[in-house]
């Protein structure tokens, strides 16, 4: 009778215990875990994934949370030389999935397939990298030579009062904002989708809304040319797309007709594609005297 009572109780506290899976979203990744270590012993990719999502749906139907994080082999094989740890231990590994639980990209389970799963934890791993780098760059700019002011923390503020402007002068609705800056070796784009809360106050992910701070600081801090766009939706009206240019530490307003090519150009080649049906291409609100460019100070 006490062995039962204690099946029992183990089973409710499993339930109580939340886990996270390290998972291989590329083929190339899992075959270089497959190669290196022997006690990795999935040898194909497709069933691998097949198996991980029978997982998912099992400690989900027993009550369990799960959070699935973005595994990289480098990654790993760092941790290991820096914890001296033997790689080929599904110990070691399973430390390292702890760690990321904490560090590295991640996505709650909810009953999703894989099929959107996964795009949306290699979103999640970009989002953070993009963060990541824009960071470091902001940090390593430095103090204003006259003035001895922080610049990336001057522009971060910078960045906050313009993203709290625009959001305030584009009325209800659902958001979304993608904000671009030219950096070498390749440009930071950042996004941000936004809704009202039942009061009318936007509701936005606190993540994303740093992410997309901190790149937009980025082209302040370092009058990178980049742009801001914005397209608004609301039940039973025609959605906008409106947006500026980074312009000093301001936003300067595109015209409609430059929206409209933005919008309607092919990125990769160059061409004319048709514009969207029942979409607005406009000029954006008025962001008031303090959102539009101004003489750079540093």
């Amino acid at each position: 009778m006490a062995h039962t009572q204690n099946q029992t109780m183990r089973r409710v506290l499993r339930r109580e215990v939340a886990g996270t899976i390290g998972l291989l979203t590329d083929e190339q990744d899992f075959t270089a875990m497959r190669r290196r270590y022997r006690t990795f012993t999935f040898d194909d990719h497709t069933n691998y994934l097949r198996q991980v999502e029978a997982l998912l749906r099992t400690l989900a139907s027993e009550g369990g949370h799960t959070t699935v994080a973005l595994f990289d082999p480098e990654e790993y094989a760092e941790f290991c030389a820096e914890h001296a740890l033997d790689p080929d231990t599904a110990s070691s590994r399973t430390r390292f999935t702890a760690e990321l639980a904490t560090t590295g990209a991640t996505v709650p389970y909810e009953g999703q397939t894989l099929d959107i799963l996964v795009p949306d934890l290699i979103d999640e791993a970009v989002r953070r990298a993009t963060w990541e780098y824009a960071t470091t760059l902001l940090a390593r700019i430095g103090t204003c030579a006259s003035c001895g002011e922080d610049i990336g923390r001057a522009a971060f503020h910078r960045a906050s009062d313009l993203l709290v402007r625009i959001l305030q002068a584009s009325g209800p609705g659902e958001r979304h904002l993608v904000c671009s800056v030219s950096t070498e070796p390749e440009a930071l784009v950042a996004v941000l989708r936004t809704d009202d809360d039942p009061y009318g106050t936007p509701h936005l992910d606190e993540a994303e809304a740093l992410e997309f701070t901190t790149v937009l600081a980025l082209g302040i801090a370092t009058r990178s040319a980049g742009g801001l766009v914005m397209r608004t939706a609301t039940p039973d009206a025609t959605d906008q797309v409106y947006g500026w240019r980074l312009r000093g530490e301001g936003l300067e307003p595109l015209t409609a007709g430059e929206v409209f090519d933005a919008y309607c150009t092919d990125v990769e080649s160059g061409d004319l594609v048709s514009p969207e049906s029942g979409v607005d291409y406009c000029a954006p609100p008025d962001l008031g005297d303090d959102g539009h460019t101004t003489a750079h100070t540093h």
